[in-house]
């Protein structure tokens, strides 16, 4: 709710003056992250929270429902548009006359209350509602950079709405033969109806919308433009955090509405998702190579590693979700800290270009070095973070005897390394051209210390992941989860 009302305060105030607005974001943000904390504490002390909207009590009445999960994600999302948030007006301000005005905080503040109100409603109608608020207010963050951006917020707004539309119409079908719209309640009633034609279609269209949504391959058409054309405050902000948000959906789904074994008794859906997975990964590593710009070669990373979420969910075991909830976490720091190095670049160097980072290592060391951190990770080199969700999912694929995908896994490590490398060679080994970048400074403090917080985070959550897992995943999702 806070960052719903601090919108329009950010609106109002902006126009009186930009940094009021800003200071806004900061606190109902901050506020959001406080609140998740408080609440995973609460969970993991107490046991699961509901809280029924206006008195009214399920099925007829909208309810929030926090368990450990969802708490977890909500903490991630907010700690990490927090700290990605903290020089977004500097970037801003170099890429738009107005960049931290009251317009671009209010659709920051819309985005964060539309994300967060996907990860707590125990309501599937509720969920459609905060979906596209969140897809609206993630539409025009991209859009308002101008030009290719614009083209690329409106290809983004057509194929999301299509994601939007599918999944209304699965819940409207699940509507129609249960009566009830609260996830528990429907999870309730869905075994005596399951093997419908009508059920299985609702299946089909929300897996299928959600897919597109967190641009699930080949679904991914939306993204490498979104990313690449968009502001830099943007694209730090929505590459970590909003498609995981959609993945967390997914998980939702079949965590707390279908059971899992119809995902694989039922319909073949987890095989699916696993043959996706592995495409998606290895399509999205060989695309990433391909690319001369910095930012379309993050944009195609992240098609290949949200396809390692996918994967997770296909294995349908423990270990395997656990790895793909734990590569939600990771992934989100991991991008947030290359975008912001890349914003930095751009700020600094004026370009994304990949040839043309030449030498830059040397003229901007502290920048570099958080970018090798989050390459190094990415590419699964412990202790780093990356390393350990890919471990869980290696143990998932095994615990499935799903050898192939555990060859994908290892593999997609080297191919990562493959484009990485070659960005990191031409950074400390490259030779300028016509020394265009002798005149580049490092950037700023307000940059480069976001920046070392993510790289540092990358490390420490390498470090306690088995704390992460035993106190927090372990609950949330079960030891017999799945097949």
């Amino acid at each position: 709710m806070v960052p719903l009302l601090g919108a329009f305060l950010a609106s109002v105030l902006g126009w009186y003056r930009a940094k009021l607005a800003y200071t806004v974001t900061l606190a109902s943000v901050g506020f959001s992250l406080a609140a998740s904390v408080t609440v995973l504490v609460d969970v993991l002390r107490n046991g699961d929270v509901q809280y029924r909207l206006g008195g009214w009590a399920p099925p007829i009445g909208i309810e929030v429902a926090i368990d450990p999960l969802s708490a977890f994600v909500a903490v991630v999302v907010t700690a990490v548009a927090l700290i990605v948030l903290v020089p977004s007006r500097q970037l801003m301000a170099n890429e738009l006359p107005a960049g931290g005005g009251g317009p671009y905080a209010s659709v920051v503040l819309l985005l964060m209350a539309g994300l967060t109100g996907i990860i707590i409603t125990g309501d599937l109608f509720n969920l459609f509602v905060f979906l596209e608020i969140a897809s609206l207010a993630a539409y025009a963050l991209v859009a308002v950079g101008g030009g290719k951006a614009t083209v690329s917020g409106f290809r983004y707004l057509i194929l999301g709405t299509i994601g939007g539309s599918f999944y209304l119409l699965g819940v409207g079908l699940i509507y129609f033969m249960t009566g009830t719209l609260n996830m528990a309640d429907a999870a309730r009633l869905l075994p005596e109806v399951q093997n419908t034609t009508t059920i299985v279609a609702a299946v089909v269209l929300i897996t299928t919308g959600l897919g597109l949504k967190m641009a699930l391959f080949p679904l991914h058409q939306w993204l490498p433009d979104a990313y690449a054309y968009a502001p830099s405050a943007v694209s730090a902000l929505i590459a970590p955090i909003v498609t995981k948000v959609y993945a967390y959906a997914l998980i939702r789904m079949y965590l707390s509405v279908f059971p899992p074994s119809y995902i694989t008794d039922v319909l073949p859906i987890s095989t699916v998702l696993v043959i996706l997975g592995m495409t998606g990964i290895v399509f999205g590593s060989v695309m990433a190579f391909a690319q001369q710009d910095i930012r379309r070669m993050l944009a195609y990373s992240s098609i290949s590693q949200l396809a390692f979420i996918a994967l997770g969910i296909g294995l349908a075991n423990s270990l395997a979700l656990i790895g793909a909830v734990l590569h939600i976490m990771n992934h989100a720091v991991m991008k947030a800290c290359l975008f912001l190095a890349v914003g930095s670049i751009r700020r600094q160097a004026g370009t994304a270009s990949i040839p043309q980072l030449a030498g830059l290592g040397r003229r901007m060391p502290l920048t570099m070095g958080a970018f090798t951190v989050g390459a190094l990770s990415m590419i699964g080199v412990p202790p780093s973070s990356g390393f350990f969700s890919k471990w869980y999912l290696i143990q998932g694929g095994i615990d499935a005897s799903n050898w192939a995908a555990v060859a994908v896994i290892l593999i997609s490590s080297l191919l990562t390394a493959v484009y990485f490398f070659k960005v990191l060679e031409k950074i400390y080994f490259g030779i300028p051209e016509h020394s265009q970048n002798e005149a580049v400074n490092e950037a700023p403090a307000i940059l480069v210390i976001p920046t070392w917080v993510f790289a540092i985070a990358m490390v420490a959550l390498g470090v306690v992941n088995a704390f992460v897992v035993s106190g927090i995943l372990d609950k949330a999702i079960g030891p017999n989860w799945g097949i």
